[in-house]
């Protein structure tokens, strides 16, 4: 029985993956990830006298959390594991982080002692340490520019887990001093892919990718 070959070519057409016409939503999200790191970290350095960081609530619950974890959402669709993973993760770390410091959710209030909720909090961002460690890992092979950023944002969480932990305000000034740094390495690579992105771009930024 033979097979006409204009209908193994139709057949071909409609089971063959079509291009993708979703935009790369990585910038979205490595730009909402830096711009609410960067604040908080110039918070915990104590820059203009400042020592409580609640005016991060709204960059938390909307840039860092909501923005950051629709750029997840979208990278699934594209096939991005790594990107939907990470993206959704963060956006929902800052979520639960500006949780914590709104009153109305009580958390603060449930503890007596504050040590004890310097101790929950010290936990927290350990627990967020190792996640960023396992990231890292994935991408040892993938990315430089990733594994520089992943590096330096799990010491960040190290030393804010520290500061927490020992009550040491001098150890928490170094986390928000290498928070910046996570920041504007985060920039670097949100302006690299948005470069790319373009047509005609101005100029292309080197990120070290060696698939």
């Amino acid at each position: 029985m033979s097979t006409d070959k204009h209908d193994v070519e139709e057949g071909w057409r409609e089971h063959a993956p079509r291009p993708s016409r979703i935009a790369n939503a990585g910038p979205a999200g490595i730009f909402s990830f830096a711009s609410t790191t960067f604040m908080l970290s110039i918070y915990n350095v104590n820059a203009r006298g400042i020592h409580v960081p609640n005016v991060v609530v709204g960059m938390a619950l909307f840039t860092g959390g909501l923005l950051q974890f629709m750029a997840g959402m979208w990278e699934f669709p594209r096939g991005n594991v790594f990107g939907a993973t990470a993206f959704s993760s963060y956006g929902c770390f800052w979520m639960s982080y500006a949780t914590i410091l709104i009153p109305a959710s009580g958390i603060t209030a449930a503890y007596t002692d504050p040590q004890e909720f310097n101790n929950a909090v010290g936990i927290f961002l350990i627990t967020w340490m190792m996640v960023t460690v396992l990231f890292t890992i994935v991408v040892l092979r993938k990315n430089l520019s990733f594994v520089v950023l992943l590096s330096t944002l799990s010491l960040a969480f190290a030393l804010l887990a520290a500061g927490s932990f020992t009550g040491n305000p001098k150890v928490t000034n170094a986390g928000g001093g290498v928070g910046i740094a996570v920041a504007f390495i985060a920039y670097y690579i949100g302006v690299g892919e948005m470069l790319d992105a373009e047509k005609k771009p101005v100029a292309y930024l080197p990120r070290g990718a060696w698939d």
